[in-house]
Order: structure tokens, then C-alpha cells, then sequence
């Protein structure tokens, strides 16, 4: 039996026996609070929201036990140690005391806060120090990388990664880099690492080196740092300098991609440089012979050369007929049409061409070329095609004030002066007798070979009306007539056969004294007619005039009735078309003919 059982049996019968100073366990609250406070100063003194270090007693899948010299032990979860994939039994580690004991007793401790509460003292310490770190990218996001330091993910921005433009982000995740700490936001908790900034300072010593030592003509290699539409940039070693597009080679460029690659490295000259040497011009093609000067030495005006087109504009197309050589061929050049239209009417951008050299200089490294050379000149053997009064249809083309523009046939084009284009009407402007684009008859009048020009005329196709008009209306005749417009006080007198007359205005007067006006028909009597300069001069007042003298109105009679057989005769052929083309006048003729038997 133990001894606790036979101390209470021996005294069940004493009703004076202490309870309270007799425990279970056989010893005295007196004896085991002497115990107690011993086993208290065998452990470790711990405040709750403290860091401390413990030593790690045994690693599980799911847990680590932490030893700090506490009664209980602490449980961390593994899955806070995994960024410690060499984590062993016996290691000391940090960890934070959440609360000495829980519900159940137990110490709760957590190594991912400690990590965290150290990490950001330490982070402050080393923004406030400058200190460089190192840091794991654990991975990419939106602008920069993700980068663990110290158990903390700190962000480090794009522009922060390189003095260079990074293009590929993704091949940093997974190594570890050294960095500064450059910004710190504690309400938020967010840090911002560069490791720009680490080699900023060495960049800037060597930039200042090479800005020193630039001179114009040195040539110094470089990597392609970034590429646009215009240019090319190269970093020099911490130096940018611009190749343009038209120094990048001797021939056309459209875009330096053709050409260039990124992070590529190159040669180039240094071509000029601003005072300050922040803006550095540099060049590659300079690097090479100008293909002008390795161009053939037997090449020569009136030689054949073929070339790709390489640049269209209105004006003509430039042809690179070897690396770096153009030249210009103008539309003119192109076709034998005098009827000058845009470049890209004969040619593409890419088309293979046969031309002929017209002009060649090579100081002022220009060569001007010519394709219609290669077709047959529509001007030799011009005169046997055409010969003088022989008949042709052509189209007209276009209109000046003094004529009108018709083409014959591809590169031949002639000019109807504007009297050559009726007998009959006073044509002020040629739009009033043709349109562009029509078809009309023509005769040659003239062919001037030399100066590649050619007389037309449409009128001659008829017979001259007005040798049959000398007759018809001889001075002193009568005939009817409507005033269709008055100018400067003189009337415009519309008659037969689409002819007009001039009425001054002193003959308009009536046999009432009043003025005739516009759209009155009255009986005109001829006072002058000039076949050469096809002019009719009349006047009202002779005519009622010459009424009231008795002695010549039989004459006047006869004559205006030999005129009126003659009107009717001419109405017969152009009824209902006053504006005749009298192109049959043999009525006309014959009675010219009897009239001048008369006479």
C-alpha cells in the first residue's frame, strides 16, 4: 500500500487532521511549491510578442518542433520552413511567441512571423545603411518581378532591373540577384528593390570615360539597344548615340528591322555629337564603300540598264539598278504621251524595269533614266501617216483659250486653232462647240516635224458658206431678223443660216422714232458685209427708210425678192436648224451660180 493511502487510513479516525497540507502525490503544498520554483528557474524566461531562437527537436511532413527551453514545446507548421529545403534537426531557428499557453496548454509559436518581424527591422536598417542584398525573383507580374528578401516580397519594377530595356522578363524568375532598397511603405508594408541601381554608379563613371574620349570619325562597337521606324539606338557602355534609317545603309531602307536585330553587336562611326555629347549621331553605312564609287567605269549615257523601282511619286519612280545607285526616272521619260500623268499609272514598288541611261554624273552621284527610248517615236515617218489635208478622227483631250488639244494616236497630238473649228459661229471659247473626251473629225493643215507639232483644222471639212453668203446677202439687201441681245448700246441680230449681224445702235430706231429692243423680228438691210473678217453690219432704219423713197422701192423690192428666192432656197436645205453645219451645200452653190448669171 503507498504511503499516502496509509497516512489516510491512519487518521480517518482523527477529526483534527489537515487535509489541505496532504496532496496526492504524498508531498506537501509547502514541499511542492519549494519543487516548483525550482523547475522554474530550469526554464527559460519568454515574453509573449517576442522573437526568440529555439532548436529543432524533429521535422515531420506536416510539422517541425521547436525547442525553447520552454515546459512545452512549440509546433510550427513545415510548410513555413519551405523556402529552407536544408532544414535539419539541431538547427536554430527564429521563432515568434503568439501566446505562452493556448486552451489546451500549449505554447503557440509561428517562424513565419518571426521571419517577417526580423525582416522588416532589417529592411528598415538596410534602406537607412544602403546595404546590397540578396534576393530570390520568385516570379513575373504586372510592370516588374516578384523578389523574396528576408521572407518579405519586395517588388522590383521593370525599369529597376537594367540600365537597358528588358524585353523578357521571364528569364530572371528563379535566380537570385543583389538589390537596394530603395522604398519602403510601412502602412501598406510594401518594398521596392533595385538592382538599376547597383550599377548606376560604375555605368555613370565609365559613361563619362567614353563621353571624354569621343571624337567624330571613331569608330566603337555597340549593341543594338532598342529599334523604331527612324533609327536605330546603340549603347555605347552606358552611352546611347542614334544611327538614323538613311545612315544604316547606302541603299533604301523602309524599316531597320530589315537589317538589325535586338542586342546585336555592332560597329559604328561616330558622325557628329552636340556640345554636351548627350546626343550622339552615329553611322554604319559609313563603314562601307559608297557603291557610286565601285560602279562600273565603262557605264555610259544611251546604255540599257535594268533596275527594281524602289520609290513611287507623282513626279516619277526611283530605280536601284545596282546596291546603293538610283536613278530617277521622270513620268515624262515613261511614255511618249505628251498627256502627263502620275508615276504610279506605269509602275509598281518591285517591278523589274528596262530603261535607258539619259544622264549620268557621277560627282553629283545622279543618273536620270528613260523607258519610252526603248519604244518606237510615234514622230518618225510622221509626214507619211499624215499628210497635209488628209482626213482622221482624234480625241480631244483638253482646252486652252485659243484652241483645242486632240490626240492623234498615242504620243502625236495636234491643236485646232479656235477660228479653224466653224465658218458660222463665233466661238469664244471651244467648251461651247466640244467636250472633253468626245471624238472629231479633223484634216491636217500643217505638220511642223522639228518642234513635234501639228495644225488641225475641223472647219475645213465643209465648204466656206460665207462665198455663198457674199451673195446671199450683198449691202443694200433686206432681210428678217430678231435682236438677241443688245452690247454696248449696238444689237445682236439673229438671221438666217445661224448667222448673226451687227445692228448700231443709231440704226435701231423704228419709223415711230422708238428703239427696237431684245426678241423684236424687224427687216434689216445690210450696210456693210466682210467675207474675211465674216462680219455683218445692219440697220432697221435704212430699211423703212428706203420704204418712203418712191424712187427706190421697186429696186429695193426686186432685191429683197431676189433675196427672200434665195432665203427660201437655203430655209429648203437647214429647215428647223438655225444653227446649220451647211454640210451639204450644193443647193447653196448652184444658186450662187445663177445669181452671178443674173448679175
Amino acid at each position: 500500500m503507498a504511503k499516502s493511502t496509509k497516512k489516510q487510513i491512519a487518521h480517518q479516525g482523527n477529526p483534527d487532521f489537515d487535509w489541505e497540507a496532504l496532496s496526492l502525490d504524498g508531498y506537501t503544498q509547502i514541499e511542492r511549491s519549494e519543487m516548483s520554483d525550482l523547475y522554474e528557474k530550469t526554464l527559460t524566461s519568454i515574453n509573449e510578442k517576442e522573437v526568440i531562437q529555439g532548436i529543432v527537436e524533429s521535422i515531420t511532413k506536416k510539422e517541425v518542433i521547436i525547442n525553447i527551453g520552454y515546459k512545452s514545446e512549440g509546433v510550427v507548421p513545415a510548410n513555413e520552413f519551405r523556402y529552407n529545403s536544408d532544414l535539419k534537426i539541431g538547427d536554430t531557428v527564429d521563432v515568434y511567441v503568439e501566446t505562452q499557453e493556448d486552451k489546451t496548454g500549449q505554447l503557440v509559436v509561428s517562424h513565419k512571423t518571426a521571419r517577417m518581424h526580423s525582416a522588416w527591422i532589417r529592411v528598415n536598417e538596410v534602406l537607412r545603411t544602403g546595404e546590397v542584398i540578396t534576393g530570390l525573383v520568385k516570379c513575373r507580374t504586372k510592370g516588374g518581378l516578384i523578389v523574396d528578401i528576408f521572407g518579405i516580397e519586395a517588388f522590383l519594377p521593370g525599369s529597376q532591373i537594367d540600365v537597358k530595356p528588358i524585353r523578357d522578363y521571364d528569364i530572371y524568375v528563379g535566380k537570385n540577384m543583389e538589390f537596394k532598397v530603395v522604398k519602403i511603405n510601412e502602412e501598406f508594408r510594401n518594398v521596392v528593390v533595385s538592382h538599376k541601381a547597383l550599377i548606376e554608379a560604375e555605368i555613370e563613371e565609365q559613361k563619362k570615360q567614353i563621353i571624354s574620349g569621343l571624337e567624330k570619325g571613331q569608330v566603337l562597337e555597340g549593341i543594338v539597344k532598342n529599334i523604331t521606324t527612324y533609327g536605330v539606338f546603340i549603347d555605347l557602355g552606358g552611352v546611347d548615340g542614334l544611327i538614323h534609317i538613311t545612315d544604316l545603309s547606302w541603299g533604301r531602307v523602309n524599316h531597320p528591322e530589315e537589317l538589325l536585330e535586338l542586342d546585336s553587336k555592332i560597329n559604328v562611326v561616330i558622325l557628329d555629337f552636340d556640345d554636351d555629347k548627350k546626343r550622339i549621331a552615329l553611322g554604319l553605312k559609313q563603314l562601307q564603300p559608297h557603291p557610286w564609287d565601285s560602279l562600273d567605269a565603262n557605264l555610259n549615257v544611251g546604255d540599257k540598264v535594268s533596275g527594281k523601282v524602289v520609290v513611287l511619286a507623282d513626279y516619277g519612280a526611283f530605280v536601284e539598278i545596282a546596291a546603293g545607285v538610283e536613278g530617277l526616272i521622270h513620268v515624262s521619260e515613261m511614255s511618249w504621251s505628251q498627256h502627263l500623268r502620275s508615276a504610279q499609272d506605269f509602275l509598281r514598288v518591285g517591278d523589274t524595269v528596262e530603261s535607258v541611261i539619259l544622264t549620268l554624273d557621277r560627282e553629283e552621284r545622279k543618273m536620270s533614266l528613260g523607258v519610252k527610248q526603248l519604244m518606237p517615236d510615234p514622230w518618225s515617218g510622221i509626214e507619211d501617216r499624215y499628210t497635209v489635208e488628209s482626213k482622221h478622227s482624234a480625241k480631244i483631250r483638253n482646252f486652252t483659250n485659243f484652241g483645242v488639244f486632240v490626240e492623234l494616236e498615242e504620243g502625236v497630238d495636234g491643236l485646232i486653232h479656235i477660228s479653224d473649228l466653224s465658218w458660222q459661229k463665233k466661238v469664244k471659247h471651244p467648251s461651247e462647240f466640244c467636250k472633253v473626251g468626245d471624238m472629231m473629225e479633223v484634216v491636217v493643215l500643217e505638220i511642223d516635224r522639228d518642234n513635234r507639232r501639228i495644225s488641225l483644222g475641223h472647219k475645213q471639212l465643209q465648204e466656206n458658206p460665207w462665198d455663198v453668203f457674199e451673195g446671199t446677202f450683198a449691202e443694200g439687201t433686206l432681210h428678217q431678223g430678231t435682236i438677241i441681245e443688245m452690247k454696248d448700246k449696238s444689237g445682236i441680230v439673229s438671221l438666217p443660216y445661224g448667222l448673226e449681224g451687227l445692228c448700231p445702235s443709231k440704226h435701231l430706231k423704228k419709223a415711230d422714232g422708238t428703239d427696237a429692243g431684245i426678241d423684236e423680228v424687224l427687216d434689216f438691210m445690210v450696210i456693210e458685209f466682210n467675207k474675211d473678217s465674216r462680219k455683218i453690219v445692219l440697220s432697221h432704219a435704212r430699211s423703212h427708210e428706203t420704204a418712203k423713197d418712191t424712187s427706190t422701192v421697186k429696186p429695193a423690192k426686186s432685191k429683197k425678192t431676189a433675196t427672200n428666192t434665195a432665203d427660201d432656197a437655203v430655209s429648203a436645205i437647214n429647215k428647223g436648224n438655225e444653227k446649220s453645219t451647211l454640210g451639204d451645200l450644193d443647193a447653196l452653190v448652184g444658186l450662187k451660180k445663177k445669181m452671178d448669171k443674173g448679175k
